[in-house]
């Protein structure tokens, strides 16, 4: 049996381990503009120098010998001929396969604002590359404006912290995190940041760059007609899936990404899916899973992705560790019943359900409840059944042993 699995992130590399897991005499080969294997979550620390590349990496140092792969680094699918089931390379190479695993993730969308492609110091952050010319203009930049307030500019505010230049972060929507947040999460890392001298600007754009003879941004104008300095750009205001190589095949595609089914298959039998080159919950446990369960369906192991939360994040900045699961900010609360718990040393607890059934949580702080909220939610318990506060809910109220040691779940407390 021939594999190859394209792109060597979260979701490939989980899958090229789990097919040689399961094949153990296949050929697997792993095709990848990238050189290195590294964790896109952390590259933070690689800015703040904080790890190196060695650090970065997310398996073992022997795990392409180990398991037998066949790495085409340095080199990107163009084409992909579904009849004669080769992949076509940037370097010109034909790659026949059996089973091909598409996970070739995302890159930085640079939005349509006159001069942003063509300007030398606005960079995405995204990759390493981009990492490294980050790290060179912040050498001799004094400004640098951050745009977008999620996950990935968070990231990057985080990394260059400790350069003590001046940080501005822009972001159209009216908070920080605001996908993974509600106001009442949001506001303590705003504090903190701003604490650490972090300009923030919300619910503001940036409408014209103005640039300098050599292509350089000087200033940004923003929609509210505000002018903020600028000598170098971060763009983090989202991800567009890396699909465009699939123009032409068979393969469908949709505004999102690739599509797949809940075993990672595609249109074509023979090729499946899985992480940001969905265009759908773009977070690194749901990439490793998906690259999971595409390998096992695709060396013959049924495998479904069953999970409703699949949007759960955890983070830590500034040392306020957080998490956020499903549906934490609903656009109307009415329709739900919201749970509230805040303590006395700025833990926060938020718990959204409806009908006994959860359907979204925020956790900062204190995230000991994670483990019992997690089980809640994977059990599918009906909450209303538990005769308990909800933050006061142990194992015990939900889960019995029976003799041969399994748990069971028992709605009578």
């Amino acid at each position: 049996m021939k594999y190859v699995v394209l792109g060597a992130s979260a979701a490939g590399i989980s899958g090229v381990g789990r097919l040689r897991e399961l094949d153990p005499t296949a050929e697997i080969t792993l095709i990848s503009k990238d050189e290195h294997i590294y964790s896109r979550c952390i590259m933070h620390h690689y800015i703040e120098g904080i790890r190196d590349l060695k650090k970065l990496q997310f398996v073992p140092q022997d795990f392409i010998e180990k398991n037998k792969i066949n790495w085409m680094k340095g080199e990107s699918a163009t084409n992909i001929d579904t009849h004669a089931k080769e992949v076509l390379t940037s370097k010109g190479n034909r790659v026949p396969f059996d089973k091909l695993l598409i996970a070739t993730g995302s890159h930085v969308f640079f939005p349509p604002i006159p001069g942003l492609k063509e300007a030398k110091n606005a960079i995405g952050f995204h990759d390493i590359d981009e990492c490294e010319a980050i790290m060179e203009r912040a050498k001799t930049a004094e400004h640098i404006v951050i745009m977008g307030a999620g996950l990935v500019g968070i990231d990057a505010v985080s990394g260059l912290l400790h350069l003590g230049k001046s940080l501005t972060l822009v972001e159209m929507r009216d908070r920080m995190l605001s996908i993974q947040l509600d106001h009442r999460a949001a506001r303590t890392y705003e504090a903190a940041f701003e604490a650490h001298g972090v300009k923030q600007l919300y619910s503001v754009g940036a409408s014209a760059l103005n640039l300098n003879e050599h292509d350089e941004i000087t200033s940004i104008t923003l929609s509210n007609g505000e002018s903020i300095p600028c000598d170098l750009l971060i763009v983090a205001s989202g991800v567009r899936a890396n699909v465009s190589f699939l123009e032409g095949s068979d393969i469908e595609t949709d505004r999102f990404g690739l599509i797949i089914d809940p075993l990672g298959q595609t249109s074509h039998p023979d090729i499946y899916g899985a992480g940001d080159v969905t265009g759908r919950n773009p977070i690194w446990p749901v990439a490793v899973k998906e690259g999971l369960i595409a390998a096992s369906n695709m060396a013959g192991v049924h495998m479904e992705m069953t999970d409703f939360f699949a949007s759960k994040s955890t983070m830590n900045f500034l040392n306020i560790p957080t998490m956020s699961l499903g549906l934490a900010q609903p656009e109307d609360e009415s329709e739900y019943c919201i749970e509230i718990e805040e303590g006395t040393k700025g833990n926060y607890k938020k718990i959204v359900h409806k009908d006994g059934k959860i359907y979204g949580a925020i956790l900062q702080g204190d995230l000991s409840y994670s483990g019992i909220l997690t089980q809640l939610i994977r059990n599918k318990i009906d909450v209303s059944k538990v005769r308990k506060p909800l933050f006061r809910i142990d194992y015990s109220d939900f889960f019995n042993i029976k003799e041969n040691f399994e748990y069971t779940y028992t709605d009578e407390v």
